[in-house]
C-alpha cells in the first residue's frame, strides 16, 4: 500500500480474512445456511478493519469489492468521516437476493462473499442511499454447470461466483423502483461512479463530450428469466423464474448501435479512454460478456 500510494494507485481488496475463515465450520453439504456460516459477517469485518487501518497508516487510495456484510458499514462510515481515500462496491445480487429464499441444494447461488439475510440486504441499501457505498458492479463471476455440482447441491464443492451482468441493470431497477430511487440513481451507482474510480474519463453519463454508450431501455416491461434465452456462454441464473421490471431493447458503443450476433473480440480499455479508436472499431471490437465497458454502462440485450 505504500508503494501504491507512491503513485497515487488505486488498492482493490477482496475483504475477507481468511483466519476467520479457516475458524468457521467448514463449507460442506446442500444446506445453505451451513454455507453462510463458513463465511461469517466477522470474516469481512476483519478484513475492511484492517484495511482501513492500513490505508491510515500510509494514506493509500483503497477500494473495498463486492461488500455483502452490513456488519462492515459503521467503521467504513467513521473512515469516511475522517476522510481517508477509502470506496466501497457491492453488488445486484447483495441487494436483490435474500439468504431466506434460497433453497438447499441451490448451488447457482453461491458467492463469495455469500448473499445475505434480508435484513443485511435492507441496510445495504440504507448503504447506497447515505453514500457509504459507493457503486454497484457487476462482479460477473461466470462458470459451466459442471463447476456449479447441480447434480448434487454441495456447496463446499461448487464454483462460488454468479454470472448475473445481462441481468444487472433490470434485477437493480425492479427493486430501486419499490424503494423510490430513479433511472438516474441506477446510472450514478452503476455507471459514472465506477468510471470515474478507474480514472474511465470519456465514459460513464449522459454529457456532452462523453462517449455515447447508451441503451434504449422499457421501464415498465416486464419479464421473466429464462437462463436458456441468456446470452451468457453458460446460461446458469439464481435469478431463473424471476419476474423482473425492465428491459433493454437496444445498446449502443460510442454512438453505434450494436448487433449482438455473434461473439467478438474484447480490448484493454485504459485509463482516460481512447479517443484514437473510430465508433466502427469500438463496435467490432465490443466484447458481449466482458471488459470495462460492460460493467461501466447499463448495457443489455432484449430477447
Amino acid at each position: 500500500m505504500r508503494t501504491i500510494a507512491g503513485f497515487d494507485g488505486l488498492l482493490i481488496a477482496h475483504a475477507e480474512d481468511p483466519e476467520v475463515i479457516e475458524a468457521a465450520p467448514p463449507p460442506t453439504g446442500r444446506r445453505y445456511l451451513d454455507f453462510m456460516a463458513s463465511r461469517p459477517d466477522d470474516a469481512e469485518s476483519s478484513a475492511v478493519a484492517a484495511l482501513l487501518a492500513a490505508t491510515r497508516a500510509t494514506g493509500c487510495r483503497t477500494h473495498i469489492v463486492h461488500l455483502s456484510s452490513a456488519a462492515a458499514l459503521p467503521a467504513i462510515r467513521t473512515a469516511k468521516a475522517q476522510g481517508l481515500p477509502v470506496t466501497v462496491e457491492t453488488c445486484p445480487h447483495y441487494l436483490t437476493l435474500r439468504a431466506e429464499d434460497v433453497p438447499d441444494g441451490a448451488t447457482h447461488f453461491k458467492c463469495c462473499p455469500p448473499i445475505r439475510r434480508d435484513a443485511n440486504r435492507q441496510l445495504l441499501w440504507g448503504a447506497l442511499l447515505d453514500g457509504t457505498i459507493d457503486c454497484v458492479v457487476s462482479d460477473h463471476s461466470p462458470c459451466t454447470k459442471e463447476a456449479k455440482r447441480l447434480d448434487i447441491g454441495d456447496f463446499g464443492e461448487a464454483w462460488g461466483g454468479i454470472a448475473s451482468v445481462q441481468l444487472g441493470l433490470p434485477a437493480m431497477w425492479s427493486h430501486a423502483r419499490e424503494r423510490g430511487f430513479s433511472l438516474a440513481d441506477l446510472a450514478g451507482w452503476m455507471c459514472a461512479a465506477p468510471a470515474d474510480l478507474v480514472g474511465l474519463t470519456d465514459r460513464g453519463r449522459i454529457a456532452p463530450g462523453q462517449r455515447a454508450d447508451l441503451c434504449v431501455f422499457a421501464p415498465d416491461k416486464f419479464f421473466e428469466v429464462d437462463p436458456r434465452k441468456l446470452r451468457h456462454r453458460n446460461p446458469i441464473s439464481p435469478y431463473a423464474g424471476r419476474l423482473m421490471r425492465g428491459k433493454v431493447r437496444q445498446t449502443w458503443l460510442r454512438g453505434v448501435r450494436i448487433d449482438l450476433e455473434g461473439p467478438r473480440l474484447g480490448r484493454m480499455v485504459l485509463a482516460g479512454g481512447s479517443p484514437e479508436r473510430t465508433p466502427a472499431r469500438d463496435a467490432r471490437d465490443y466484447a458481449l460478456a466482458g471488459g470495462a465497458s460492460v460493467d461501466l454502462a447499463p448495457t443489455g440485450t432484449d430477447d
